[in-house]
């Protein structure tokens, strides 16, 4: 039997070849469209049971089986795989898209929802109905025929654009390696990345240490290494992927960006749209691009002094103790380290020593035990690589209510960044309740020398509230109570609000009675001293206006190229120039190509919706003041946020859970506090 076709259980990734992706998928596109045909021609009186059970029945295999395919692409990248990937796409992209435009299902979808109080429906199930109309509309549904064979195109180029664009990113990146050969370069590196350097040296019969673009080993030697022209040569690197500057033209991702942007803005129009901006904000929280904007350059306005006096002190700091006349954008992450250490007496590196995997993790499944009462037991599953661990999850009466795979380590052929997947959603079926199952996955320094004498995998500060911040997706899919597909788990969840529980966990990275927890020094085995806690934490907004400004950028850029931005007449460059005059403070060089490896939105789900990190921080942030009110591990609040949006995944709107927790709408105060920030009186 093809694996792929199992769904009896969890993946069966041991089994996996790439050659078994087309029958598998071309199988179950088959199998939905002919379901489609048989509930679209039936005489039937619409109804729950005979429309939309049939319905998710069939398609649920084909997205389970598909976003297997789509997971191990991103994971274990191979050539065989991305062309098998690259192939079929195009074909689910098309099932997908027909779907969407079917008009006799449309037209179902339309009677159930007017009889939805006859038929008794519950809140959820009307949810649902409501998403699932406004995606036909949104789908093209309403168009002429005419049109929507134009706008299916565009879906299926949109769709190959965005994974070619992601392939040009992970080449250029896999492909680029620095070796250096004089010891006196490497001065100021930590200790475990130099080890780290010199065994993929050796592995690949190199003499030296070998240094990638790959984050464990790139952002060390951005913030340590003392040798500037090191730093500048991977910084010039990285900055430059899938541009015309890089390695191989072949991958400049320039026209790419530009034909997204120009079939992006064709398909909005053929909705009746004004720009791409409207479609994407149709189904989030936010009301409009102007909205949008309006609560960004009030953010701005607010930031951008602080971010100011941050590079004043940078400047300042960087002159009378450092010699440099001028920072230049390779120096800024190791001028800021060295003022850290003036400032605050200690180190990224100093902290790092405390943070070993198995203490971290442990330390993060005990806040979560704590607030939540759910309990997590290391099992057993297929899994797709030798370093992938998989937990089982069971409420406080010992039932088994969820299961994950962790994936921490960067290794090549692994797509960068960290990202929370699902890979089972909750739904009732005939057997009771089919629990869920997430994919967590990072991209963290892996231990040394796994195969004599391993020295364990240390985090920074900053990779512990990744793994919580991935952890918060992970626990929003988990914890889910809801029994519909479609809105169970983050199903259904507005964007703009799907980083709330995220963003809330990363809070607890910050708390004394969490941290102490999850500490024990590489070489003493001493937890984190008290003294140097609190020196962290005075530390915590240390350029936080830099920081606060750079995510304002990015986000200003995604929805400024998706309403006003001219792509006939202006190069995607020229639109980069002008946000940074209005919202940067840190000068970049000529060469920077930050679009051309900006995934998130050319070739994942944030197209104009970039600026949902700001917008759920407001969320997260008041969320997290409940906490600090009632003690920031009480299990009595954790239980109301568990209960009112946690629980309730999609299957009502973010902020009537949000209100239901906390009583009242939001209030951005307490954003700005976190960040050091005062309102402006």
């Amino acid at each position: 039997m093809n694996s792929l076709l199992d769904f009896s259980s969890l993946p069966r990734f041991q089994s996996f070849q790439p050659g078994l992706v087309q029958p598998a998928i071309s199988g179950l596109i088959a199998e939905s469209e002919q379901c489609v045909a048989a509930i679209t021609t039936s005489t039937d009186v619409p109804t729950w049971a005979n429309i939309i059970t049939p319905l998710e029945n069939v398609t649920e295999k084909l997205s389970r089986a598909w976003g297997m395919v789509a997971h191990l692409n991103a994971v274990v990248n191979s050539p065989a795989l991305r062309d098998t990937y690259n192939n079929m796409l195009p074909v689910v992209t098309q099932f997908w898209s027909s779907l969407s435009q079917n008009e006799s299902l449309f037209g179902k979808y339309k009677q159930i929802r007017a009889c939805a109080e006859k038929l008794s429906l519950s809140a959820a199930q009307i949810r649902v109905l409501d998403n699932q109309i406004r995606d036909f509309r949104l789908g093209g549904a309403e168009l002429t025929d005419e049109n929507k064979v134009r706008f299916m195109a565009i879906q299926e180029a949109l769709s190959t654009l965005m994974s070619t664009f992601n392939d040009h990113v992970l080449d250029a990146t896999n492909d680029f390696c620095h070796v250096v050969t004089d010891e006196s370069q490497l001065a100021g590196l930590p200790a475990d990345c130099v080890d780290a350097a010199r065994a993929a040296a050796q592995q690949d019969n190199l003499s030296g240490w070998k240094f990638t673009l790959h984050a464990p080993s790139y952002m060390p030697v951005m913030q340590f290494a003392a040798h500037q022209p090191l730093r500048a040569t991977l910084y010039q690197a990285f900055v430059t992927r899938a541009s015309e500057l890089g390695a191989d033209i072949k991958r400049d991702n320039t026209d790419i960006i530009r034909q997204i942007l120009q079939l992006r803005a064709e398909s909005a129009a053929l909705l009746g749209y004004k720009n791409y901006a409207e479609v994407s904000l149709a189904p989030k929280m936010a009301q409009s691009p102007k909205v949008v904007i309006k609560f960004l350059g009030e953010m701005a306005a607010k930031s951008k002094p602080f971010a100011e006096n941050d590079w004043r002190d940078m400047v300042a700091f960087a002159n009378d103790h450092l010699g440099l006349a001028d920072i230049h954008a390779w120096d800024v992450p190791f001028v800021s380290e060295k003022l850290r250490e003036q400032r605050y007496a200690f180190s990224d590196n100093d902290v790092k020593q405390y943070f070993q995997e198995k203490n971290v993790i442990a330390g993060l499944f005990r806040v979560v035990e704590a607030i939540y009462g759910v309990t997590f037991i290391k099992s057993t599953a297929e899994t797709w690589h030798i370093d992938v661990s998989f937990y089982d999850v069971m409420d406080a009466n010992g039932n088994l209510i969820g299961q994950f795979y962790f994936d921490l380590y960067a290794r090549p052929n692994k797509r960068g960044g960290a990202w929370m997947n699902d890979a089972i959603n909750r739904r009732k079926i005939a057997g009771g309740i089919q629990h869920p199952v997430a994919y967590m996955t990072c991209n963290f320094p892996a231990p040394v020398g796994r195969d004599d004498n391993p020295r364990p995998a240390l985090f920074t500060h900053n990779h512990v509230i990744t793994l919580f911040h991935e952890f918060g997706h992970g626990l929003h899919q988990l914890l889910t109570e809801v029994d519909e597909l479609s809105v169970s788990g983050i199903r259904g969840v507005e964007w703009d609000a799907v980083e709330l529980p995220s963003q809330f966990m990363e809070n607890f990275c910050w708390e004394w009675d969490v941290l102490r927890h999850m500490t024990a020094h590489i070489e003493t085995g001493e937890p984190l001293p008290r003294e140097l806690f609190d020196k962290m934490n005075a530390a915590k907004n240390f350029q936080s206006g830099m920081g606060f400004v750079r995510q304002l950028e990015f986000a200003t850029l995604d929805m400024l190229a998706h309403t006003d931005f001219d792509f006939h007449r202006e190069n995607i460059l020229d639109l980069v120039t002008r946000v940074r005059t209005a919202v940067a403070v840190v000068p970049y060089p000529e060469f920077n190509r930050m679009p051309h490896a900006f995934t998130h939105i050319f070739g994942g789900g944030y197209a104009a919706g970039y600026y949902s990190y700001k917008w759920a921080e407001v969320l997260s942030a008041d969320a997290f003041a409940a906490f600090e009110e009632a003690g920031v591990l009480s299990r009595e609040t954790g239980t109301r946020f568990r209960r009112e949006v946690l629980a309730r995944g999609g299957s009502r709107g973010a902020m009537e859970s949000f209100i239901a927790f906390r009583g009242r709408p939001p209030e951005i105060a307490h954003l700005l506090r976190h960040y050091g920030m005062k309102l402006a009186v």
